[in-house]
Order: structure tokens, then C-alpha cells, then sequence
């Protein structure tokens, strides 16, 4: 086996928890931790001019320059609940279903979802050839349907700061990146070898 490939991996895999460690360290920062809705309110406890207050580490369209003094803090998580309950109901229901605080993540939601979509479509082609040919086979497009569904599964548990998700397909993704290069060195093979099985026999 070439340590191409296994590189690749453990190159991948460090990707992955590099990518994952950083946001999971602010959140080791947080002191308090506020659930609005869909919303994950993280907070950090710091000293300004001797006094407590707080800072929100996430999500980061309410940071703010002044952290807020403890006697705000109720206010400031109130009006972040009245925001909430003003949005109609079947929004909330939505964005709670997918664990999402706003539309404009929906994207990363999609990103997944195509993922698991393709690897849903890879085992069902699979299944049909080999229905159809009465043998099990692993077509091409089993592999490219696993490869694009690796890579945006690993995007999304990225993106849901998932390492059990992000390791699971950084080994993966480079499984199905070697068998395309495989079968695409195979069918160089085939076409720079000349077909003699047409040839014709030589007579006595």
C-alpha cells in the first residue's frame, strides 16, 4: 500500500480537529449559557473597573463592544425571548426542528442533508445493478456518490462542531478519493493496451 493515501488521512483527520477545537474552545470560555428558542446564548463573566459584567461570546450578531452590567442581564435575555416569541409559530417550530437560530444558516442544514441524501443514492444505485445483474457489484458512481456525500457530511459536522461526525468521513473521504483514482488508473490501463481478441488466428 502506497503511505500516500494514509497520509492523506491523517492529514485530514488533524484538519478536522483543528477545525473542530476552535469553536469548541470559546465554548469552554463560557461562563453561562442561555437557551432562548433556538438560540444558544453563550455568556463570559469579566471584570470592568472592578466590577462583573458580562460579555456574549455567541452567537455573534449580539456581541456588543460594552459588556453588559448584571443588572441588565435580565432585560437583555428578556427582549432576546420577546424576539423570539414575535417570530409566527410555524417559523419557531422550523428552526427548532433543525436546530438552527436563523435562515441564513439554513445553508449549512442543506449542506448535510445533500450529503446524506448521497449517501442514501449510493447504496440504492448499488442495490439496483446488482439486482439487475444478479451479482453484487460496486459500480463507478457508487464511489463519486460516497465521495461528494463524505465531503459534505464533513463540511456540516464542521459546522455543528461534531468530532465523532468529522472523523468518521475524514477517513472516509479519502477511501473513496483512492478507489476513483484507482479505477481511473485501471481505465488508462485498458485503453493503452491494445485489444487483441479480435485478432485473427494464424492458419496452419
Amino acid at each position: 500500500m502506497k503511505p500516500g493515501p494514509i497520509i492523506a488521512m491523517i492529514l485530514l483527520i488533524f484538519l478536522g480537529m483543528w477545525l473542530v477545537l476552535q469553536p469548541a474552545l470559546s465554548r469552554s470560555h463560557s461562563d453561562l449559557t442561555v437557551r432562548v428558542g433556538a438560540h444558544e446564548i453563550m455568556l463570559m463573566r469579566v471584570q470592568v473597573d472592578g466590577q462583573s459584567a458580562y460579555q456574549v461570546l455567541s452567537p455573534a450578531s449580539l456581541r456588543t463592544d460594552a459588556p453588559i452590567p448584571p443588572n441588565q442581564l435580565d432585560n437583555f435575555l428578556a427582549v432576546q425571548i420577546d424576539e423570539w416569541n414575535a417570530r409566527p409559530a410555524f417559523e419557531r417550530h422550523l428552526l427548532g426542528f433543525f436546530n438552527i437560530t436563523s435562515w441564513g444558516t439554513f445553508g449549512w442544514v442543506a449542506i448535510g442533508l445533500i450529503g446524506q441524501c448521497a449517501f442514501f443514492g449510493r447504496m440504492f444505485v448499488q442495490w439496483i445493478i446488482s439486482e439487475r445483474t444478479r451479482v453484487s457489484t460496486v459500480p463507478e458512481i457508487f464511489w463519486w456518490f460516497s465521495f461528494a456525500g463524505g465531503l459534505c457530511l464533513f463540511i456540516y459536522f464542521v459546522w455543528r462542531v461534531d468530532i465523532v461526525g468529522v472523523l468518521g468521513q475524514s477517513t472516509g473521504i479519502v477511501i473513496y478519493a483512492r478507489n476513483l483514482r484507482l479505477i481511473h488508473k485501471e481505465k488508462q490501463r485498458c485503453l493503452s493496451t491494445p485489444d487483441t481478441s479480435a485478432d485473427p488466428e494464424p492458419t496452419a
